[in-house]
C-alpha cells in the first residue's frame, strides 16, 4: 500500500513563539510534507529553511510594511484558506489558534486532524478584553463600535470552518473544555513537546533570585512578578524584550535586572540557578514553565489556564488564585517555606517530553487515518 501524503496547515511564520517548535517537531514525523501558510518570513524563521513552505496569495498582493501585521487580516486569512487546493493529500493536520483550521478537503476520503492551541481567543474565551483594549491608533473611536457586529460575522466563519475537521487535539485541558464549550466538539490532548533533557539541573547549583521570561506584552503581566518583588526586595531577572518593556523598566526598582533577549544556552543556565519561576499570566499552555521545571526550579503560577496542567500544588510548585501583586506575594512566601528537589522537578517535567509528544501525535494519526 502506497504511503499517504500529508500536508501540515498553520497560521502563519513570522516569528518563533510557542506554535512554531510544536510544528517543527511535527514535520520531524513527516520530513517530506510541505508545510502551508499565509505569509512567510524567511528572514525571521531561518528554523523552517530546510522545510518545503508554500504560501498563499496573501503572501503575494499584501505589501511588505503590512504584511505580518496579523490583527489586520482574519477575514482574508480565512478566506486564503478556504481556496487552498490540497486535493493532492489523503491527510491534512493543521495547528492553529486562528484561521489555518479552515483549509477544506476536497475530497471525501481526506482526514482533517486539527492540533487547536485554542478556538480563536478575539473571538470566543477573550472577547471582551479584546474588545477592551482594541487599539488602531487615531483610527480606533470609528472602528471600536463595529466591533461586536464584527465579532459575530466572524464567529458563524470559524463555526463554519470546523464543519469539516475529523478529528480535534487540545494542547490543555483548558483548550479542551474551550472546544467543547465553542465547538461543541470533543477533543484528545496532547501537550506541546519541551526539550526537556537540555534542561537538565547539574547535581550541585547554588541557586539565587528569581526569574521571568518571555515575550514582554500587558497580558504576559510581568508588571505583577516587578511589583511583587520590589516590595519584597527580591532580585529578579526579567529575560525577553517586546512593546512592553519601557513600562515595566519604569516599574522596576533596583533589585530588578533586564537582561534582554539572551541565547538558548543562557536560558538553560539561568533557569537552572533561579529559586523559583514566576509566571503571573493566563495562558493556553505555558512552554516555559515546563522549561523551568525541567530545569529544577519551581514555578509560582496564576492558578488559570494551562498552568494547571503544569503545577502541582506543593510539588513542582506553588499556584497563586487572584492576579494581583498581594496574592503573588504571598505564593511567594509559600514557597520560601517549602523545599523542592531540582532531580524531582525535572522528572515531573518528563510528562512534557518531545518524545512522549511525538508519540501520541503518531498514535493519534494511525488511529484516524490508518498512516
Amino acid at each position: 500500500m502506497a504511503a499517504k501524503k500529508i500536508a501540515f496547515v498553520t497560521d502563519w511564520l513570522t516569528t518563533m513563539g510557542g506554535a512554531e517548535p510544536l510544528l517543527l517537531e511535527l514535520h520531524k514525523l513527516y520530513p517530506g510534507a510541505p508545510i502551508y501558510t499565509s505569509v512567510y518570513n524567511k528572514k525571521t524563521m531561518p528554523a523552517f529553511r530546510d522545510c518545503s513552505v508554500k504560501t498563499t496569495y496573501l503572501q503575494r498582493v499584501l505589501p511588505r510594511f503590512l504584511r505580518y501585521k496579523h490583527t489586520l487580516w482574519p477575514v482574508l486569512r480565512a478566506f486564503a484558506f478556504r481556496k487552498l487546493d490540497l486535493s493532492d493529500y489523503d491527510i491534512i493536520i493543521s495547528t492553529s489558534s486562528a484561521e489555518a483550521k479552515a483549509v477544506r478537503k476536497t475530497r471525501p476520503d481526506q482526514v482533517h486532524i486539527a492540533y487547536i492551541h485554542t478556538p480563536t481567543r478575539y473571538y470566543w474565551s477573550h472577547y471582551d478584553e479584546f474588545r477592551r483594549e482594541f487599539n488602531f491608533g487615531m483610527l480606533t473611536f470609528l472602528i471600536r463600535p463595529f466591533i461586536p457586529a464584527f465579532v459575530r460575522w466572524m464567529r458563524k466563519l470559524d463555526l463554519e470552518s470546523i464543519k469539516g475537521i475529523d478529528v480535534f487535539i487540545a494542547n490543555s485541558t483548558v483548550t479542551q473544555a474551550r472546544i467543547k464549550q465553542y465547538y461543541s466538539r470533543p477533543s484528545t490532548v496532547v501537550h506541546p513537546p519541551i526539550e526537556v533533557d537540555r534542561f537538565t539541573p547539574p547535581p550541585r547549583t547554588t541557586r539565587h533570585g528569581y526569574v521571568v521570561w518571555g515575550r514582554h506584552v500587558p497580558y504576559k503581566r510581568f508588571d505583577l512578578a516587578i511589583q511583587a518583588c520590589n516590595e519584597l526586595g527580591l532580585d529578579l531577572t526579567v529575560i525577553g524584550s517586546g512593546p512592553d518593556t519601557p513600562r515595566l523598566k519604569k516599574l522596576a526598582g533596583p533589585t530588578i535586572t533586564f537582561t534582554g533577549r539572551v541565547s538558548d544556552e543562557e536560558l538553560v543556565t539561568r533557569a537552572q540557578h533561579a529559586e523559583a519561576f514566576l509566571f503571573p499570566n493566563e495562558e493556553d499552555f505555558g512552554m516555559s514553565a515546563v522549561e523551568a521545571m525541567a530545569a529544577g526550579t519551581p514555578v509560582i503560577a496564576y492558578a488559570k489556564g494551562g498552568s494547571l496542567d503544569i503545577v502541582q500544588e506543593g510539588q513542582t510548585g506553588v499556584l497563586f488564585n487572584e492576579q494581583t501583586t498581594d496574592s503573588l506575594i504571598e505564593a511567594i512566601k509559600k514557597t520560601q517555606a517549602l523545599s523542592f528537589l531540582p532531580a524531582t522537578l525535572h522528572r515531573k517535567a518528563r510528562r512534557f517530553d518531545k518524545g512522549l509528544f511525538a508519540t501520541k501525535m503518531r498514535k493519534v494519526i494511525s488511529d484516524y487515518s490508518g498512516q
